[in-house]
């Protein structure tokens, strides 16, 4: 028999190399066919007497990184008709198809042939779990390999068995880290863990898996022999009685609680150490048809994996545009940001020439390269060799001259629209028309700084965020003017450098700064009100955001603040900046000179390391402080979220996001506006506009008309319209089909 997704190989000792090689994909992923075909490969196998066993493998150069887009879209569409046909018996088909892949990969364990996984690459997910399921495990030594269960990460968690399998091969405690966390894992940690047993050189992959084989690996799991105890003896030992009752404050501490998949890892575990293997899935398949069932599940899949995926393919791409090749870019400004992206560009491949006024200048910016590069050799992230010829693709220079074949000039000097006028005309005076020249701007609207060219079709702007090296969102900014091929170069090079990239129009601050600055503005508003810093700063890390907004403010320093906030006053009147927010700022930066991190002082002081960074005690001093006990610590956490939902949902209502994807994606990943609501859309969506319209004007009455609902979200509740309903995101691509 043929397969589409498969080959199959028996070699004279009676052993079937299985290999994974889905035709038209970069990657291997779990579809509904391959698992189709994965079941009639296994019963075909059990069935010839002449196979004695099976190297189960990939054909690409990653294993698999788990299941495929349109399959986990297809189970929540599934859920979604099934519950609107007939609720009462909607939990149930989610739970069959929920342990599809549990029992499949249960049959592969229970064949009576032994089965082999050997890894190469990335092996994340289901693929894990299928390789667990598997009575061997040979790895590639190599740092390509990645194994992981990151479902946590997306809402739910391994439910394909990986909950069992993993606290049945390894300590509980390292299993709960795994898998709450996500981790990833190196195969040396991996074979530590005993969850792989060898780990050999890659092209000796296939042949150590079929001498486990030839050397009489026995086709039964560790947990399926009589006698079986579990690594630190299971449940009911000191130990675990230790980690069980420590585990859930430990995780309550970590995510506040707003993370229901990483609860139900806890529980499968606990409850499926005391229970034989067979009912332990049931239980884990019960636990996971729950999780899919939820809000934050189904909020956190569709913006962190369906929808990142996606945008980061190109969704926002025009059609019709030929993809771009980048035989040179050049970066304009070789300061801090400047130099950071010139050595993403690098590290993607793309010769890149750094400019500044000086030599010295130019490189001092290419150090940053040296740097970076110097830390990953160190860390064993690059080879001394491959470090050599990332930075051999660096030129620093301050002659303009060297960007006369480049495909794509970004300039990233100061904030200053003299300043940027002067080096678009200097650009522009060297490059052909085919180039198209990029603004990294923070705040300055593109289509006041696209006057300033010649060809404004050929000018867009390109938004990174800092660190650049480790910050995965880009915002793309159209100008008024701009064109669409400069869109498209902009969102190949964007995804070249392995970026996810959202598309916004042009307003002062775009989308993601406008979001941030409402999420800062509401903590000044707190202080103002004698809400103690202490309780500002973790109500929001118990709403779900990474770091506090005072934290945060002094990461992006406090004096930058103090910029925008003027030239906010100067471009659009006194109104636009609350006269409070400015005596505080103003007193923060030019009486205290406390400007943030950046000088050691801020919202926070920064001591000399090891000493960690503590709330700066002269905030008391600025207000009256409010008792810890006459503060309602939920009615922050909803400020917040609330606060920074509407400015994204007027930021659709104007126009500036015009796809719901971007919304959600570009707030998780730009400042991490809390991940487990899927964005802030979802967040709308998640709890309903009606119910969010009137917690907005509930908060307006006692906390100010900032948080009045936009017309744009009275409409919609009143309708009963949902943002990926009002403006779907696929409407525009089904009715071009």
């Amino acid at each position: 028999m043929t397969y589409t997704n498969f080959t199959i190989e028996t070699d004279a000792d009676g052993i079937a190399v299985v290999t994974w090689d889905m035709p038209g994909k970069s990657m291997n992923v779990f579809t509904a066919e391959v698992l189709e075909e994965l079941d009639a490969i296994l019963k075909a196998t059990v069935a010839d007497a002449a196979i004695k066993g099976v190297v189960f493998t990939s054909g690409k150069s990653s294993f698999s990184g788990g299941a495929d887009l349109t399959m986990i879209r297809g189970m929540f569409s599934m859920l979604q008709e099934a519950t609107a046909q007939d609720p009462a018996t909607s939990k149930q088909k989610l739970f069959e198809v929920a342990g599809q892949m549990t029992w499949l990969f249960r049959a592969i364990e229970t064949n009576g042939k032994p089965w082999v996984s050997a890894i190469n690459g990335t092996c994340m997910g289901g693929a894990l779990e299928l390789s667990l399921a598997c009575h061997g495990r040979v790895v590639a030594n190599s740092k390509s390999v990645k194994l992981a269960l990151p479902e946590v990460k997306v809402g739910i968690f391994p439910g394909a068995g990986g909950t069992q399998r993993v606290s049945r091969l390894t300590d509980a405690q390292s299993a709960l880290q795994m898998m709450t966390t996500g981790q990833t894992l190196t195969p040396q940690r991996a074979k530590a863990m005993g969850l792989v047993h060898q780990v050999v050189e890659p092209d000796q992959l296939v042949t150590a898996a079929k001498q486990m084989i030839k050397d009489g690996l026995k086709p039964v799991a560790p947990w399926d022999e009589k006698g079986f105890k579990a690594p630190g003896g299971g449940v009911w030992t000191p130990q675990a009685a230790q980690l069980f009752p420590a585990a859930p404050a430990i995780l309550r501490r970590e995510t506040a609680g707003n993370y229901p998949g990483a609860l139900a890892i806890l529980k499968c575990v606990y409850e499926g150490l005391q229970l034989p293997f067979d009912t332990a899935l049931k239980v884990e398949q019960r636990y996971f048809t729950q999780i899919l069932g939820t809000t934050e599940a189904f909020s956190m899949i569709r913006s962190l994996f369906i929808s990142m995926q996606e945008l980061g393919k190109g969704a926002r791409r025009p059609a019709g545009v030929p993809k771009s090749e980048f035989k040179k870019v050049g970066v304009v400004g070789a300061g801090f940001m400047g130099a950071s992206i010139a050595y993403v560009t690098a590290a993607a491949g793309i010769p890149v020439v750094l400019i500044d006024q000086s030599q010295e200048a130019a490189d001092k910016g290419k150090a940053v390269s040296e740097k970076l590069v110097s830390d990953s050799v160190a860390k064993g992230r690059l080879t001394k060799e491959e470090g050599e010829k990332l930075l051999s693709l660096v030129t620093a220079t301050p002659d303009y001259s060297t960007l006369a074949d480049a495909d794509l000039v970004i300039e990233a000097v100061f904030e200053d629209r003299n300043v940027k006028k002067a080096v678009t005309e200097a650009v522009e005076a060297v490059i052909p028309e085919t180039t198209i020249f990029a603004s990294n701007t923070s705040t300055l609207p593109i289509s006041g700084l696209a006057e300033n060219s010649k060809r404004p079709d050929q000018f867009v702007g390109v938004h990174f965020f800092s660190p650049v090296e480790k910050m995965m969102l880009t915002e793309v900014i159209l100008g008024e003017k701009t064109g669409d091929r400069a869109l498209a170069v902009a969102l190949d090079f964007v995804g070249k450098i392995k970026k996810t990239p959202i598309v916004v129009n042009d307003t002062r601050g775009f989308f993601v700064n406008r979001c941030v600055f409402r999420y800062i503005n509401e903590a000044y508003d707190m202080l103002a009100e004698g809400v103690p810093a202490a309780m500002i700063e973790n109500a929001a890390k118990m709403a779900g955001m990474p770091v506090g907004p005072l934290s945060l403010n002094d990461e992006v320093a406090v004096d930058l603040s103090q910029k925008i906030m003027k030239a906010s006053i100067a471009d659009l009147g006194p109104n636009s900046v609350k006269p409070e927010h400015m005596a505080l700022i103003d007193n923060m930066v030019d009486v205290l000179d406390r400007r943030g991190r950046k000088n050691g002082k801020g919202f926070y002081d920064y001591p000399a390391k090891p000493a960690k960074k503590s709330l700066w005690p002269g905030l008391k001093e600025f207000y009256p402080q409010k008792p810890a006990g006459d503060v309602d610590v939920s009615v922050l956490k909803q400020r917040f979220l609330v606060t920074i939902a509407l400015e994204a949902a007027r930021t659709v209502e104007e126009g500036i996001v015009t796809d719901p994807r971007e919304a959600d994606v570009g707030s998780i990943l730009g400042f991490g506006f809390a991940p487990y609501t899927g964005g802030t859309l979802s967040y709308i969506d998640g709890m309903g506009v009606k119910t969010f319209v009137e917690l907005a004007e509930k908060l307006a009455a006692q906390y100010g008309s900032h948080f009045k609902p936009t017309q744009l979200l009275k409409d919609m509740a009143a309708k009963g319209e949902t943002f990926y309903g009002r403006f779907d995101p696929y409407a525009k691509v089904s009715q071009a089909a």
